[in-house]
């Protein structure tokens, strides 16, 4: 077997949880499962699967990013000199060929610290939620800034900047790679099928929930990382700060003093909505349905992600600590997705 390893995390993720797992042990040597507080059976699911487990202590908040920190602490007092380690959700499914790809792509070029590749969603055809996240995961290949939540890193570039920052509820993987690429590291994103994931969201507020969390990650990450040169999330942080509040604020504001001529100013959004429409045809050759419902989604998502960028700040301000934004349904919570 190659040295690789492989840390899966979850939450009550039920039958998809058995897919991720034995479809991983068919693929590398070691597989640790990390359980947040799963009340269905996954550990057990897990240890009669075959795959070494660790239960986090439910005393300390938890988040994925503790969660894969705990479980690559773990692979690595299984195999001391693994190399390589395979990040998943417990809601996803290595596809055949891809522990290879990843590999052999790792193992030439020492410079790249780690790799990802295309993350699909296993039923798009549910909801229109699912089908946008298909389109949110179809992004470009080649050398990019950050890697999400499944990917294979190089176990020594993954220690020398201590792995991911246990605080963050959300965006802890860009966080990741942005100090990966202070430190010279280099990110590829492979044009190769990597794994199907299962979003499962079926209702305007899991949507909502989860542009609302993306939110509170581009307040976080700005806030972190939003000075020269990494400018992390700024323009993403700024954008919804205008068209989630100023804008309209603006808008209705002046509506007395203009004689209602203000309100012309809502007509960005329509305007921002066929750009984003245009951009997508040319660049990501979506077909005009898919363009549309991702363009439209792009801009009412300003409105959730205005809600998680205040709740970050307020939070900060009054120093309490970030609470998870979860997206699923209550049989079917994944706190990493």
């Amino acid at each position: 077997m190659k040295p690789v390893g492989l840390v899966a995390i979850g939450r009550n993720e039920g039958s998809r949880l058995r897919q991720c797992l034995r479809e991983a042990i068919r693929q590398v040597a070691w597989v640790v499962y990390v359980d947040s507080g799963s009340t269905d059976g996954s550990l057990e699911l897990a240890r009669a699967i075959g795959a070494d487990t660790v239960e986090l202590d439910l005393s300390i908040p938890f988040t994925a990013a503790r969660a894969r920190n705990e479980g690559f602490a773990r692979l690595l007092e299984l195999a001391p000199d693994i190399e390589f380690v395979q990040f998943v959700d417990g809601d996803c499914e290595v596809v055949d060929g891809w522990i290879d790809r990843a590999y052999n792509e790792l193992a030439a070029k020492p410079e790249v610290a780690a790799v990802c590749g295309r993350r699909r969603e296993r039923y798009p055809e549910a909801s229109i939620y699912n089908q946008l996240c298909d389109i949110e995961w179809d992004t470009p290949v080649g050398e990019t800034k950050a890697c999400g939540g499944d990917s294979m890193m190089r176990a020594s570039a993954f220690q020398q900047v201590e792995g991911f920052n246990p605080a963050l509820i959300a965006g802890e993987e860009p966080e990741l790679c942005v100090r990966l690429r202070q430190k010279g590291w280099k990110l590829l994103r492979l044009d190769a099928e990597m794994t199907l994931h299962d979003a499962q969201m079926t209702s305007f507020a899991q949507w909502w929930k989860r542009a609302q969390r993306a939110g509170h990650a581009y307040a976080e990450g700005s806030w972190m990382h939003g000075s020269e040169p990494e400018r992390h999330w700024v323009k993403e942080a700024r954008s919804t700060w205008f068209w989630g509040l100023a804008l309209p604020a603006l808008a209705l504001a002046m509506t007395w003093p203009t004689k209602g001529w203000s309100l012309l100013l809502l007509s960005g959004y329509p305007l921002a909505t066929y750009r984003t429409y245009n951009y997508y045809i040319k660049h990501r050759e979506l077909t005009t349905k898919d363009a549309a419902i991702y363009a439209l989604s792009c801009v009412l998502a300003k409105f959730p992600q205005l809600q998680g960028q205040i709740q970050f700040h307020q939070r900060r301000f009054l120093g309490q600590q970030s609470k998870l934004i979860e997206y699923k349904t209550t049989n079917s919570i994944n706190s990493a997705s």
